[in-house]
């Protein structure tokens, strides 16, 4: 369902939805992209890539930050850091399963969190972290009417975002999980839009 703004309301909040990118947006990070909402208002949006892995691992990147992965967390450092999108790649994101710990910077998001603090990384080091999470550097953003605009392009298909697409698949099968919500595979997808 596409979300049109009229008077800086909102029709549709695409909040914690998953926006799945239509074969127009063949090129680049876009290409048969996962996008997880993680906010979306009148001011824009704010998502994360969820199925562009980085070659960096979560051990890199601990080390990196001076953290020691403890033995009980090797499970944990293996895991792949993905590329959130092209907007500040330096900044890391940890979208994870609900907790009932309380980190420095996390916002509720249904059945996620999202923890961009380092605590949750020094959790996840000493094997005490999340049980599911997924990490990223850099997001995806837009800025006021973006991505409605592009959703009136036909960019891009939204559905309902669920844990297991996440964190129960491997990457490359994301995309035509999420799909599948709606009924679809890539196979009925065209790059061509049409408007009646």
């Amino acid at each position: 369902m596409a979300s049109i703004q009229f008077n800086n309301e909102l029709s549709v909040d695409l909040s914690k939805q998953f926006l799945l990118a239509m074969p127009g947006m063949d090129m680049g990070e876009w290409a048969h992209s996962v996008v997880f909402v993680c906010e979306h208002n009148t001011e824009g949006a704010l998502g994360l890539i969820v199925n562009r892995p980085s070659d960096i691992t979560v051990a890199n990147m601990l080390e990196r930050l001076g953290l020691e992965l403890d033995n009980a967390a090797q499970a944990a450092g293996d895991q792949v850091v993905y590329f959130g999108g092209p907007v500040h790649t330096d900044r890391g994101f940890v979208l994870h399963s609900t907790v009932n710990k309380t980190y420095a910077s996390t916002i509720n998001l249904g059945n996620f969190q999202l923890t961009t603090s380092r605590d949750v990384l020094e959790d996840i080091a000493k094997g005490e972290g999340p049980e599911q999470f997924l990490v990223t550097l850099g997001y995806a953003g837009w800025g006021t009417g973006q991505l409605e605009s592009e959703l009136a392009q036909n960019a891009w298909l939204n559905v309902e975002a669920t844990p297991s697409v996440i964190f129960d698949l491997p990457h490359d099968g994301r995309y035509e999980a999420a799909l599948g919500a709606l009924g679809i595979n890539s196979s009925m997808l065209t790059g061509v839009a049409g408007h009646a």
